[in-house]
């Protein structure tokens, strides 16, 4: 073979573009272009320059064997340096000589380390989409309208449970859908897009392959290209799970809000700033609100400041020092309406375990109370009874007994006297005897009446006339000492009462003022009345003797109880009064100053 005569022939081999060298037949670098011995980091060859290509391509171990061939090959390598990694591309072909004779290789190399990056970062980009499509469960297809060619991806295969070999058509993907509203929906939808260009996103149900039942959520969105739809493209999640979940939370939540609803409380939830964000169907009736009406109010919007304050301030301690309040007795007026309630605080938690606002309870105790009332009462009347009872029998026992010893001492004289004169001296004295029984039984029976006809009604008295009427009766004796009666009761004042009780309380307040008025005055009665919402009280004042209350408090409602020393005070008409008053549920208090005056106070109960 003729040798290959180095000259300077090669100097346009030197100033090619593209990296390009030669190679003889052994494989030693002849000559090559700038660029290509720049990729390498070579320098110029020359005759005394002996570079084997091999140990240029060491990552290639079948190199010579490759060369040996005469056989056009290419391959890639990389070449690292202190500037990085630099991917590169190299072309090997059998160089000819005129005659068709093979006296080397060509060889051209190109730096591909942009399209490597680009490939590698695509790469990276399919593994990322992969991963979320794995994990989202969100798979992709796509249809050509001019091919009718449908296209899943392996998730899309995987929700349908098809093997990955499987190719649909579009009835088949048509039919994996549950036949009624779930099939109708997506073929509606999908012509749609096709027709009109219309996008869709919604909630199916599929029939897997294997025959399971899930729910899926698709996507579709028309390509258009010169005015027609040319694709549709659109996705698939597999979102039974989730659906699954939030429909047991759903049934969780009713449940939840149907016994909460049902129960016989108040239920509420605040955030930090006392706004209920939860009420139950208790709280909407008693506020007589709807629930979007009380979402997002706090108290100050819905009770009285003071109510309202008073519920802020227990928020705030229970939130702030994480205390509970338990079956605290708590007292709301709502439109003038007193509620009492039983209420409990506890803070309420974030998933995070911090305070985000309370819970409350609250329990209408107001009938309770209502009833607890009426029992302190009836405790009280029963108490006041049984203490009437024994001090009745007392009396009833000790005058009996008084009377009988005095007719039995009598009638002893009458059968052992045998004057006829004294013997009329001793009848008169029983007749006397007589007639004190017969006032004793007679007020006994009155007192006897007063506690046992309970049957008598309450009706409505006009409170100034009754008094009038009762004053005509001591016209002539105030007169005759000249005595005055101021009567300040107004007009339209009224009172619940009995009319012949009314009547013998007036009659006896005023006679007793009457009765005991200071010699060294002229008597004044002055009676006043006032009218609030617990009932009416009236007032009976005199500027008489006077009662030391310091000595005779308790004994100044007692029956046969007198102070004064009158023949004829008899201490029957203040029991009487107080027993009368008492009967109505009411009562009478006193007030007086020894020579200086009485006043008595008399409460009239208006309840039925």
């Amino acid at each position: 073979m003729k040798a290959v005569k180095r000259v300077d022939q090669f100097y346009l081999l030197k100033q090619l573009p593209k990296a390009t060298a030669l190679l003889c037949k052994k494989g030693i670098l002849l000559d090559a272009s700038c660029s290509w011995l720049d990729i390498f980091g070579l320098p110029p060859q020359d005759e005394t320059t002996k570079t084997r290509v091999s140990s240029l391509y060491s990552e290639i171990p079948d190199l010579k064997r490759r060369l040996k061939e005469n056989k056009s090959f290419s391959l890639r390598h990389k070449i690292k340096n202190t500037d990085g990694t630099r991917h590169l591309k190299s072309y090997f072909a059998p160089w000819f000589d005129e005659k068709e004779n093979v006296i080397g290789t060509i060889i051209q190399t190109d730096d591909i380390t942009s399209e490597v990056l680009k490939e590698q970062q695509v790469d990276w980009l399919n593994n990322i989409l992969e991963t979320k499509v794995e994990v989202s469960k969100t798979g992709w297809w796509e249809f050509n309208v001019q091919t009718e060619a449908l296209t899943w991806c392996k998730e899309t295969k995987r929700i349908h449970q098809v093997p990955d070999c499987f190719e649909p058509t579009t009835i088949e993907a048509f039919n994996f859908f549950k036949p009624g509203y779930s099939q109708n929906k997506v073929s509606m939808l999908f012509h749609k897009a096709i027709a009109s260009n219309q996008s869709y996103n919604t909630k199916l149900m599929i029939i897997t392959f294997n025959g399971e039942e899930r729910w899926v959520r698709i996507t579709g969105k028309p390509f258009v290209k010169e005015g027609k739809v040319i694709k549709v493209f659109g996705t698939i999640r597999d979102i039974h799970d989730q659906e699954i979940a939030e429909a047991r939370v759903k049934e969780h939540q009713q449940l939840l809000s149907t016994l909460v609803d049902s129960l016989p409380l108040n239920v509420y939830v605040k955030d930090l700033e006392s706004r209920k964000v939860l009420v139950n169907k208790g709280e909407c009736n008693h506020l007589g609100k709807k629930v979007e009406e009380l979402i997002g109010k706090t108290d100050f919007e819905l009770y009285e400041e003071k109510d309202a304050q008073i519920s802020r301030e227990e928020d705030i301690e229970v939130m702030k020092n994480l205390t509970p309040i338990i079956g605290k007795e708590t007292v709301s007026t709502l439109n003038g309406k007193t509620t009492h309630f039983l209420t409990s605080k506890i803070p309420h938690f974030d998933l995070e375990g911090k305070v985000c606002g309370l819970i409350g309870m609250s329990l209408d105790i107001t009938a309770m109370k209502r009833k607890q009332e009426e029992l302190c009462n009836l405790i009280n009347i029963t108490s006041m009874q049984n203490q009437k009872l024994i001090s009745f029998a007392h009396i009833v026992s000790h005058n009996l007994r008084s009377h009988s010893a005095n007719f039995s001492m009598l009638l002893g004289f009458l059968n052992s006297e045998k004057d006829p004169q004294e013997r009329k001296r001793i009848i008169d004295m029983l007749t006397q005897a007589s007639d004190n029984l017969l006032e004793t039984l007679g007020n006994l029976n009155q007192v006897v009446d007063i506690n046992t006809k309970t049957s008598e009604t309450k009706k409505p008295l006009n409170l100034r006339n009754n008094i009038v009427k009762v004053l005509e009766n001591f016209s002539a004796l105030l007169d005759k000492d000249d005595s005055q009666i101021i009567n300040n009761v107004e007009k339209d004042i009224e009172v619940s009462c009995i009319p012949a009780y009314l009547d013998s309380i007036i009659l006896n307040l005023v006679s007793n003022a009457v009765k005991y008025k200071s010699p060294n005055r002229t008597l004044l009665i002055t009676i006043n009345a006032v009218k609030s919402n617990e009932g009416v009280l009236l007032s009976i004042s005199d500027n008489g003797m006077g009662i030391d209350l310091d000595k005779y408090r308790d004994k100044i409602f007692g029956m046969y109880k007198t102070f004064h020393n009158r023949k004829d005070a008899k201490g029957f008409g203040l029991y009487l009064v107080k027993n009368q008053i008492e009967a109505m549920g009411g009562s009478i208090t006193v007030q007086s100053e020894v020579d200086k005056g009485t006043t008595f106070n008399v409460y009239f109960n208006e309840e039925s």
